[in-house]
């Protein structure tokens, strides 16, 4: 039996990428951040594929980093390895957004931190109507990584993302399709769905044009997103010492209403 975290369904031109960890609210571990990398490193060579919908487990989209995965929190020895951990999500996500291919991510029960990282890399997000979107690293004494931050200006304005990243609050489906963090709010169980009928109609367009227009829209948008994020990820590795971090992470791995325990 495979051991695979992530697969790939075809579907003439739409293919549809799950994850699913069977656990964890699909949080994501090293392992399952290097799969989806390379699952997307893969798409950037396929010529055939039109659009792509990214989703996780029926209860899940991800609840973030798995706090319990100690390779998270391992720390190699080689400043340099040290460095290539801290920056696999950014590459991942990096990853996500390059592909030439539309992507949709469909997000079902709730994207946490690293999960909504990866669905706001995609082109398009669909939501079911019972999920919600939560960005909790201030909370635990981090700064949103992963390239994040630059796309969630991009997306809702400057003072909506500080609110989102800074107050930490829990977003349901409507205020975030009213945000503009989403474009299509789907009824409980039916993202996957709407997010295929999205692709298919992207799918039929001419495919040369939808490549030339997604990189000309992703280059105006983006065009200081690198400039501005380049060093997240060891602002995240400094900030992960402080001990008001340690001290919040602590707290917030016993509370009782940390995601998947609303």
């Amino acid at each position: 039996m495979s051991d695979r975290i992530v697969a790939v369904e075809r579907q003439g031109a739409v293919a549809v990428v799950c994850f699913d960890r069977g656990g964890s609210l699909n949080a994501f571990n090293q392992k399952l951040i290097r799969e989806l990398t390379a699952v997307a490193r893969d798409f950037h060579d396929d010529l055939d594929t039109r659009a792509v919908v990214l989703t996780g487990s029926p209860r899940a989209f991800s609840a973030g980093i798995d706090l319990r995965d100690p390779e998270t929190w391992t720390r190699p020895e080689s400043d340099v390895a040290a460095r290539e951990q801290f920056y696999r999500g950014v590459r991942l996500c990096r990853a996500w957004e390059e592909m030439p291919q539309i992507t949709i991510a469909a997000i079902e029960g709730l994207a946490v931190g690293a999960g909504v990282a990866i669905a706001i890399a995609c082109d398009w997000r669909v939501i079911a109507r019972d999920a919600y979107l939560y960005v909790p690293e201030v909370r635990i004494g981090l700064n949103l990584q992963w390239g994040a931050l630059p796309r969630l200006v991009s997306l809702v304005g400057p003072a909506r993302a500080k609110r989102i990243t800074i107050l930490c609050e829990r977003m349901p489906a409507e205020q975030a399709a009213q945000w503009g963090l989403v474009e299509e709010v789907a009824d409980p169980g039916r993202a996957v769905e709407v997010a295929r009928e999205l692709a298919r109609r992207a799918a039929e367009m001419p495919p040369g044009a939808v490549r030339i227009v997604k990189e000309a829209v992703n280059a105006t948008a983006g065009a200081l997103h690198r400039a501005t994020s380049y060093a997240d990820a060891d602002q995240s590795a400094l900030t992960a010492t402080h001990r008001e971090a340690r001290d919040a992470r602590a707290a917030f791995a016993g509370r009782s209403d940390k995601p998947g325990n609303p």
